[in-house]
């Protein structure tokens, strides 16, 4: 839950130019998300979003559109000169809001917001000017260490190249993700100097001046030091993505989904399937789809901002894009539906049926090589193999309207604008470009022609 008295700033103004990339490494993409999209999700965890701002700087118009579709706020870094001086950067908004204030990063998408809150209590509870994140790892190679007194208070954090041996073996190291009382911080932070090689100001320095000031500074030791994964190349790139796909997979399983080879199945964090719905193998479903309960998705499938009503199923190799798919109905193998189409109740598309933009009523199949495109059809209506509804004349699209218990023949060719009234009936073969009467014949193809002995006289 939120809490209107803690404000979170997000630091994601840095180039990363380890990610070797043209594109600010926070907008690189993991588990569904961009990196800084997982940082603000874990953010509305413990504030609400108009206290929540991303500090941004490179590429900043970029970053700031994915924060403002969040409906979180900006603060620009046009220098970036360090850690401190980002959120120095939002001092006339930051420095009126008091209750507590959240420093976190755009590069660690592992973050889970109780985390945070966890972060956020300590620090309530402790009454003290600053709660460091930290945590127990293996190899500190690289990091800040923390180092304690004998209350167990934070006493410095020292990094990695001016520790002394005995401050290197130290395993506890600091996550440069802080909780602080947001008036002890800027009665504070203007004493923040750029006294190293680098010339940057750094927010680790507030350690030692809240300590100086005879203020307490504690810390909270995170359970998983995974989550503090930090992305710098494309290998934790890759890493982190593995997680956060494991991690979706698991909360469906949990939840009533079957996933077989759940491994190799990638499903983005907001998407939604209801319970006792079976995934297969190598299936992708992003973007904001929604699965019913007991659905099927075969091997292979690509479900993109999908919806799927109860008992739909799609084959495999079948790919549902901005479509959706009524109860009990079934799309596949190796279909296609996209830009807004839309199968009834039971009605069914089979092997290599494309689908655009068309809407097919409930009970109505077309099972074998067609495409129906900008089209209207009715229900329990049967689309023979082959056919094609010719919707496009070089300069604009048109319309084609199927009613009811209309039976279009294989290998028809429907020439839109054309409408067919319920009960028509299309022969084999056919070009239609007249609109067929309710309960008629049409037939549009030349007469066959038989010339017997042709072969023998040389032709």
């Amino acid at each position: 839950m939120s809490s209107s008295d803690v404000t979170v700033v997000i630091l994601a103004a840095g180039q990363g130019t380890r990610m070797k990339s043209r594109m600010a490494k926070v907008l690189h993409r993991a588990g569904g998300r961009a990196l800084v999209q997982h940082a603000i999700v874990a953010a509305l965890g413990v504030a609400p979003p108009e206290r929540i701002f991303v500090v941004v700087g490179h590429q900043a118009e970029a970053v700031r559109e994915v924060a403002e579709a969040a409906g979180v706020r900006t603060i620009e870094q046009k220098e970036q000169l360090g850690t401190g001086h980002a959120v120095l950067c939002g001092e006339a908004v930051l420095s009126g809001l008091g209750g507590h204030m959240v420093v976190t990063v755009g590069d660690c998408p592992l973050i889970r917001p109780e985390t945070l809150r966890a972060l956020v209590e300590r620090q309530r509870k402790s009454e003290a000017a600053a709660v460091v994140l930290t945590a127990d790892v293996p190899d500190s190679t690289g990091y800040g260490r923390i180092i304690r007194d004998h209350n167990g208070a934070v006493e410095a954090i020292i990094e990695h190249k001016a520790a002394t041996e005995t401050q290197r073996a130290v395993k506890e190291i600091n996550s440069g993700i802080y909780c602080f009382d947001a008036g002890e911080f800027w009665r504070h932070v203007r004493q923040i100097r750029p006294d190293n090689p680098a010339h940057e100001y750094y927010l680790t320095d507030m350690i030692g001046i809240l300590n100086a000031a005879g203020l307490r500074v504690a810390a909270t030791k995170i359970a998983d030091p995974g989550e503090l994964l930090g992305i710098n190349d494309r290998v934790q790139l890759a890493d982190a993505d593995r997680i956060l796909r494991d991690r979706k997979t698991r909360e469906l399983m949990l939840s009533g989904v079957t996933i077989e080879m759940p491994e190799t199945v990638t499903v983005d964090p907001d998407v939604i399937v209801g319970m006792d719905t079976v995934i297969g193998p190598f299936a992708r479903i992003t973007g904001q789809s929604v699965i019913g309960e007991d659905c099927k998705i075969g091997t292979c499938a690509i479900l993109h901002d999908a919806v799927l009503e109860n008992g739909a199923e799609v084959f495999a190799f079948s790919m549902v894009s901005s479509s959706k798919l009524g109860a009990n109905a079934h799309a596949g193998p190796y279909a296609r539906l996209r830009m807004g189409a839309e199968l009834g109740d039971s009605a069914h598309v089979g092997n290599f049926v494309e689908l655009k933009n068309t809407a097919m009523g409930a009970g109505s199949k077309s099972m074998h090589l067609a495409y129906l495109g900008d089209s209207r059809i009715g229900s329990k209506v049967n689309v023979g193999a082959g056919t094609i509804t010719c919707n496009y004349d070089g300069k604009k699209k048109h319309p084609t309207v199927i009613g009811d218990g209309v039976f279009v023949g294989s290998n028809s060719t429907l020439v839109a604008p054309l409408a067919l009234e319920d009960g028509a009936y299309i022969a084999a073969g056919s070009v239609i470009t007249e609109n067929v009467p309710e309960g008629a014949l049409a037939l549009g193809r030349a007469r066959q022609v038989v010339k017997e002995g042709w072969k023998r006289k040389g032709n």
